[in-house]
């Protein structure tokens, strides 16, 4: 299947500072977007969402797609955009039977427990997943060169989780039970999923993805030992397997383990660009870390205000912001040469219940505290 795109297919870019940041490239600003921007937080995406009659819907229709990965921009001065689309696309496409009901997360029609089910598991057919490279195609040329936009997948972890539970879950039992009784039905399963995660982000990429992020929602789930061997392990070989650039330009690559904070010296050696973290770590001490140095080797940071600030009132809000701009610490400005780099966002997805005048107030403090850091002496 051919979802190539040549790069003269879309307009230039005009707003360039996330690509930059993830390369680890001096600013004017810190740019800034969020996870789970274009959602249930939005009374346009609401109304959007109900014409679609569903969230598969709303995720499996171009226009619909499209549509929704706009309307934050269309409030918001973010640097960046995200697909709209779902983790769970990739083990719809395996047959698992993916649903949604209006309240409640996902639900997978069958689970992944037996010899047989591994067994019967297979790298889908990517036209499986074409509407999902149609929207980012749409997507791209409706951005017309705006910002970048954001293609992305689930982790083959968390991809299992959910493929072995059947949908979410407090205890993680299924998948735990799988995995420390038949860790050699385990690391199939991972196997598979990786190489799956790996075609399906290469085919974002050739339709227009200009970074890519890998959400490994529930890495942190893991005891220490268990998250290298069939967490971290199976985010280094999709990462193996997709390409360092595209028709020219750089593609970076963004990894983000809510809970792994603790593990951050070894996802340091993962072949990504971006380390994303959640609200629990010190970014201060994560960029002494990892975030490398002027001039040499180092991961981008993107975080990590907890969501719940978003309930706070303005003033709050805006206070919080700067702090975390603040304990990342003196932005990097030497164009010449690499140096630590921070992209705002949020240390997870941004709750259904954010009032959305709010998130104005986090994005435009984010540039202008940014800016004002940039000229300290």
């Amino acid at each position: 299947m051919s979802t190539n795109v040549t790069s003269g297919s879309f307009a230039p870019l005009q707003n360039d500072s996330f690509l930059r940041a993830c390369l680890r490239q001096a600013t004017d600003h810190t740019p800034v977007w969020l996870m789970r921007q274009a959602g249930r937080y939005l009374p346009e995406y609401r109304a959007t969402r109900a014409q679609a009659g569903s969230f598969m819907g709303l995720a499996t229709n171009v226009d619909y797609a499209t549509e929704v990965t706009l309307q934050p921009l269309e409030r918001y001065d973010l640097d960046a955009a995200i697909l709209f689309s779902d983790i769970l696309t990739v083990p719809d496409a395996m047959g698992l039977g993916l649903s949604f009901a209006l309240g409640e997360g996902p639900k997978f029609a069958k689970t992944v427990r037996t010899e047989a089910d591994v067994a019967a598991l297979a790298v889908p057919d990517m036209d499986k997943l074409r509407y999902v490279f149609d929207a980012v195609t749409s997507i791209r040329r409706a951005l017309n060169g705006r910002v970048p936009l954001i293609g992305f997948s689930g982790s083959p972890w968390t991809l299992a989780c959910y493929m072995v539970e059947g949908g979410g879950s407090d205890d993680y039992r299924q998948v735990k039970t799988l995995m420390y009784q038949r860790p050699d039905l385990m690391r199939r399963m991972l196997e598979i999923n990786a190489d799956a995660v790996a075609l399906y982000l290469r085919t974002q990429i050739e339709a227009g993805a200009q970074a890519v992020m890998i959400f490994d929602s529930w890495g942190g789930v893991l005891a220490d030992g268990n998250f290298q061997q069939f967490s971290l392990a199976y985010t280094k070989r999709v990462l193996d397997q997709l390409p360092r650039e595209f028709n020219g330009s750089r593609i970076p690559r963004i990894v983000f383990t809510k809970g792994g904070g603790l593990w951050l010296d070894d996802m340091n050696s993962l072949d990504c660009d971006v380390l994303g973290l959640d609200w629990t770590v010190n970014l201060a001490q994560a960029r002494a870390r990892v975030g490398g140095h002027v001039g040499g080797p180092g991961k981008a940071l993107q975080g990590n205000l907890d969501p719940n600030v978003l309930f706070a009132n303005p003033d709050q809000v805006a206070a919080e912001v700067r702090r975390v701009l603040e304990s990342f610490g003196t932005p990097h400005t030497d164009r010449d040469q690499t140096g630590p780099t921070h992209i705002f966002n949020l240390g997870h997805g941004i709750s259904q219940h954010t009032p959305p005048e709010i998130v104005k107030v986090l994005v435009d403090t984010v540039h202008a505290h940014s800016r004002l850091m940039r000229t300290r002496d």
